[in-house]
């Protein structure tokens, strides 16, 4: 089973190959993504994750696309303005430079290809307020104790020799938690509780949260048509695609590149907006799982017209969900329009991650609040009506590893799941969740998560 697994994830990382062979761009236009990845991940890495150039360059621009690891190599060094916070790349000498600019608590937003520097004045902002770090035990504060269950500490440590685990894996950072107390925890040189990175598809569970907040607060119903202005013509089949839909990849329509690829929002500059909202009906809604990263910035985009408002859309996450649980280190980016691209364009810590994780082990109560329904994790991970055809199953954004395929974990147990290792295993029935994250290379790497969870939990019995 785990080398299905593996052999599948190396072919999803393959996939943008085949893709770009079956879905042909000009070299032009697939340099200005190349350009807008570089600068993107440059900026988001120096201003949201405080890494050096070189680090950047170890990680988070290495392992990459394998369509764009070429062009990336002729790419001129990336131009940073440390005290405008911005970021350029040079990709012709017919159209200005990729430009990224980045924003308090927003992170880091791409202008569109062909924009100016000028137009940054036009970058959608926010203005809340951000807490200060209580001087407190975790997971409130940032105190932990001693981790003194060498067993434990013994094999989160085998997490970062890139062969315990899987072979040429690269980890960068692992904790273990409990709602009231940290287990054990571990990064690698160059990280530290406040080094953020990108969560890539993580970044979906975290949307599911955010959507959670709303139903708790009685902003949307999952079970109604997705708010979506431009489906509300009569006549028009995607108004009764249903929010819940989205958030189980079950809308039925038309996904390009494998349904997992959005090369021109996330690279490109793109408008979610313009991009997400044009794709026609291939499947009745609710009757096919197919993995769409367009599924889950529908969901967020219907959560904003919902709200009605940008700002106090672009507000909402921080206000409502982030900032009261103290993941303070945490940017999650929007395209130009303000439109979140959460499913997989923030930036976090090992250790944000893991307040997350002890939200949803405490049933949607932090400090006495309640911030989500009570029955929300045991929404996100009960299986959606349409699933994966084999191996891991699907819930609300979560992925499930049901126990007649996965005997060695608890039945239980769910997972956010991101590209280049990312992971958040939930084991409500142990009360524990793992962190893990990481830069592999998937195209030739995977973290073998069955077994780590399977020796970390032997490890706290």
């Amino acid at each position: 089973m785990l080398k299905n697994l593996q052999a599948s994830a190396i072919m999803l990382a393959l996939s943008s190959t085949v893709a770009m062979a079956q879905n042909p761009i000009t070299d032009n236009h697939l340099n200005a993504q190349v350009a807008g990845y570089k600068a993107a991940f440059t900026c988001s890495g120096v201003f949201n994750g405080g890494k050096a150039v070189e680090q950047i360059n170890r990680e988070e621009l290495a392992g990459i696309y394998p369509a764009y690891r070429e062009p990336l190599s002729n790419m001129p060094d990336a131009v940073i303005d440390r005290d405008e916070k911005y970021v350029s790349v040079k990709y012709s000498d017919t159209m200005p430079p990729r430009y990224v600019v980045w924003r308090d608590h927003l992170g880091c937003v791409q202008l569109p290809i062909g924009a100016s520097l000028d137009d940054r004045e036009y970058m959608p902002t926010i203005d809340v307020d951000k807490p200060e770090m209580p001087d407190a035990n975790w997971p409130i504060g940032n105190k932990v104790g001693s981790y003194d269950n060498e067993k434990l500490n013994d094999i989160i440590h085998k997490a970062f020799d890139g062969k315990t685990y899987g072979d040429k894996t690269y980890t960068t950072a692992v904790l273990v938690t409990t709602p009231d107390k940290m287990l054990g925890e571990e990064y690698r040189d160059g990280f530290n509780i406040h080094t953020s990175h990108r969560t890539w598809s993580v970044a979906k569970s975290i949307a599911a949260t955010v959507i959670g907040a709303a139903v708790d607060d009685g902003i949307v119903d999952v079970k109604a048509p997705a708010d979506i202005e431009a489906w509300k013509r009569p006549g028009d089949p995607r108004g009764r695609i249903t929010l819940e839909n989205l958030l189980h990849m079950g809308s039925g329509l038309h996904h390009n590149r494998a349904g997992n690829r959005t090369d021109d929002v996330y690279f490109g500059g793109a408008l979610m907006s313009d991009w997400s909202t044009s794709l026609s009906v291939e499947a009745e809604p609710g009757s096919r799982w197919k993995y769409a990263n367009n599924d889950t910035m529908l969901a967020i985009r219907s959560l904003r017209e919902s709200i009605g408002d940008r700002q106090k859309y672009m507000e909402y996450p921080f206000k409502e969900v982030l900032y009261k649980i103290g993941m303070l280190d945490t940017k999650l980016e929007t395209d130009w329009d303000g439109n979140f691209i959460m499913s997989s364009q923030v930036w976090t810590t090992a250790r944000d991650l893991g307040r997350l994780a002890v939200l949803y082990l405490n049933r949607g109560v932090w400090q006495g609040e309640r911030i989500l329904p009570d029955n929300w994790g045991d929404y996100v991970s009960t299986p959606a009506p349409s699933e994966p055809s084999r191996g891991v199953g699907y819930g609300a954004q979560w992925w499930l590893y049901p126990k007649s395929k996965f005997p060695e974990l608890p039945a239980d147990m769910y997972m956010a799941n991101g590209n280049r290792g990312q992971r958040i295993m939930m084991i409500p029935d142990r009360n524990i969740a793992i962190i893990r994250r990481g830069h592999d290379d998937s195209t030739v790497a995977v973290f073998d998560v069955v077994a780590f969870t399977r020796d970390v939990l032997a490890a706290v019995e």
